[in-house]
């Protein structure tokens, strides 16, 4: 753990994304301190203005402050993209570590459900739950998450089955170690580097695939403000009003870029090209 906050410390294109990308969810998530106008109300008089000293990113159809939208739309799409990481990485951990170390028929099972669901486009599972569950922010959190989990839990599984088959796995057994030890002491802490370059990666895609949800009219109902269903508001008035594509497209692009960029990041500052088997047998020697 000490190795890798003092890797962290050195690395300075990685603090700088980490402190640009949390000042960026700050300013989204507490948008409600820093928004000038209530995102709701209407402004008849001033219709699809374009920016301005009162609106700096314009007004919408219904004289609605696009800024104020922007940042409250962005509260709700984030808060609920990292719970869906968080969740289904727990639950892919889970599922990967306990497959490995189980084995036999049940890691066959396990696999063969995993490879079926993955050889198929998440999003039509997604479109098709959500039209099970209903439309609305609630019926995508929960599809997304029953699909989530899948990459973690291939990746935890392969590293486990690494891991498992290493000499300093068979001492520790021959020492007295429970499954539980071996877990907690050995296996998690190898698998978490790689799982949390994976969760930063992924926060880019599954925002993409909100909002594009959100776009299709699956996601947030008006007057709720949200990025994708602001774009979708707004493709109606591309030609008269481009500002109301500019902003929440900007918003979306410049999260999913430093998301990117911060897995970039973390992976190349971890080291993850090196196996867990090599930097374990180099830590025992």
């Amino acid at each position: 753990m000490w190795i890798y906050l003092q890797k962290i410390k050195n690395n300075k294109q990685f603090l700088a994304i980490l402190f640009f990308l949390i000042m960026f969810l700050l300013l989204v998530i507490c948008g409600r301190y820093f928004a000038p106008h209530d995102p709701y109300k209407l402004h008849y008089d001033h219709i699809l203005e374009s920016s301005s000293y009162r609106f700096p990113m314009g007004t919408d159809q219904m004289g609605r402050c696009v800024f104020s939208r922007v940042l409250y739309g962005g509260r709700d799409s984030l808060i609920i993209i990292i719970s869906i990481v968080f969740i289904t990485a727990i639950i892919g951990i889970f599922i990967g570590i306990s497959s490995a170390l189980i084995g036999g028929m049940v890691d066959v099972l396990i696999m063969r459900v995993t490879d079926m669901l993955l050889a198929f486009p998440g999003i039509i599972f997604i479109i098709a739950l959500i039209a099970v569950l209903g439309i609305g922010n609630t019926s995508i959190f929960v599809s997304m998450t029953m699909l989530g989990w899948m990459q973690y839990a291939r990746v935890s599984r392969a590293l486990t089955l690494e891991i498992k088959m290493s000499n300093f796995i068979a001492q520790a057994r021959l020492g007295g170690a429970s499954h539980l030890k071996l877990v907690r002491k050995y296996i998690v802490p190898s698998v978490m580097p790689h799982i949390l370059v994976l969760m930063s990666q992924n926060m880019g895609s599954l925002l993409l695939t909100f909002c594009s949800l959100s776009l299709l009219g699956l996601g947030s109902q008006p007057p709720n403000p949200e990025w994708g269903y602001m774009l979708s508001e707004g493709k109606k008035f591309m030609q008269e009003a481009p500002w109301l594509l500019y902003f929440p497209g900007m918003a979306i692009l410049i999260c999913v870029i430093n998301f990117n960029l911060l897995g970039d990041s973390l992976g190349e500052m971890l080291d993850l090209q090196t196996t867990v088997v090599e930097k374990k047998k180099g830590r025992i020697l």
